[in-house]
């Protein structure tokens, strides 16, 4: 059953990474839409600042980690990946690679718009950054989809061969975003305006504000849309015939990677985060209590997430290539 393994770390890194930078941008363009300029904005425009400052980032290592993959970094091989936008087509590859590339420019250019002395952009800054905003919302969910979609179009793959694996990275990778942004707030803590040299960080063991529960609330609300994509994805392949159905029992009990998957995945990565969120956000939801997670919940949950989106990669990348090829 045993197959050569060809694609590694770097690629898992790079879909990995390429949601979280994916999910990130969609974040923050989405609440910055979403505040405009009501009460919505204030402590609200700090989640879309975060994104912003962490969506180029991810990506662009994920980007470096591919090229490497492709073996431009090989001596005499340096400008190799200048071949990928020599062909224009409708392949994977080729929409691939332009998407990509705009997204990175689209998510420094939104980035810029968030800094505090803008050289250049003036009195436009504000509406630059909503036009920007409109455009990094379909660009973030087409990149996020298309990690997912770059594997599907494998049909020789079938642990890859589903309709079902672009929306589970998509959700993957929107989750991912909200516990990055999630993390760098707790770590780096907004500032008062009128101490703007004193970090906010006593009130993180006190009481979380509003921008805070919003976050934990839509991560819980991803988390329980991945646990159900996740169910999805399992039961199409189960309910298909031959190579397909068979595919999936290398990640069900007794299979050769079921311990990363429920462990890793399902236990780390989905339901202890949603467990603890759901701890935190019922008493504020039902009840109208303040939302008080502790600093180390803001800490620990994130990562936890993170770590279940890296493993979710891991295991779908690597299932896949221990379970084919088959003809076609």
């Amino acid at each position: 059953m045993a197959e050569e393994i060809l694609w590694g770390l770097p690629v898992i890194g790079y879909l990995f990474l390429a949601g979280v930078g994916a999910g990130a941008l969609t974040v923050s363009a989405s609440v910055l839409l979403r505040g405009g300029g009501g009460g919505f904005a204030g402590q609200h425009f700090e989640i879309a600042r975060y994104g912003a400052f962490l969506a180029p980032l991810p990506l662009v290592v994920g980007c470096l980690l591919l090229i490497l993959e492709l073996g431009s970094f090989e001596a005499g091989h340096w400008f190799k990946w200048i071949n990928l936008y020599k062909t224009i087509n409708l392949s994977p590859m080729s929409i691939g690679t332009w998407l990509l590339t705009g997204f990175i420019g689209i998510s420094i250019l939104y980035a810029y718009t968030f800094l505090p002395k803008t050289p250049g952009l003036g009195k436009n800054k504000d509406q630059l950054r909503r036009l920007l905003a409109w455009v990094s919302v379909p660009l973030g969910i087409s990149t996020a989809v298309y990690t997912g979609v770059l594997l599907g179009a494998m049909p020789a793959r079938p642990f890859w061969n589903s309709p079902v694996l672009a929306m589970l990275f998509l959700v993957s990778a929107l989750s991912t975003g909200v516990a990055v942004i999630l993390l760098f707030r707790a770590i780096f803590p907004p500032r008062k305006a009128e101490e703007p040299h004193k970090p906010m960080v006593a009130e993180y063991f006190q009481k979380r504000d509003q921008s805070a529960y919003l976050l934990t609330a839509s991560d819980l609300m991803l988390v329980g849309f991945e646990m159900l994509v996740i169910f999805l994805f399992i039961m199409y392949a189960h309910l298909s015939v031959g190579a397909v159905k068979g595919s999936i029992s290398v990640i069900l009990f007794g299979g050769e990677m079921s311990v990363l998957f429920w462990f890793g995945v399902v236990i780390v990565g989905l339901l202890a985060p949603a467990l603890i969120e759901l701890y935190y956000v019922i008493p504020k939801l039902l009840n109208h209590q303040p939302f008080d997670a502790p600093l180390i919940i803001e800490i620990v949950v994130p990562i936890a997430v993170l770590i279940g989106g890296f493993m979710l990669r891991y295991v779908v990348v690597m299932a896949g290539q221990i379970t084919g090829p088959i003809g076609i």
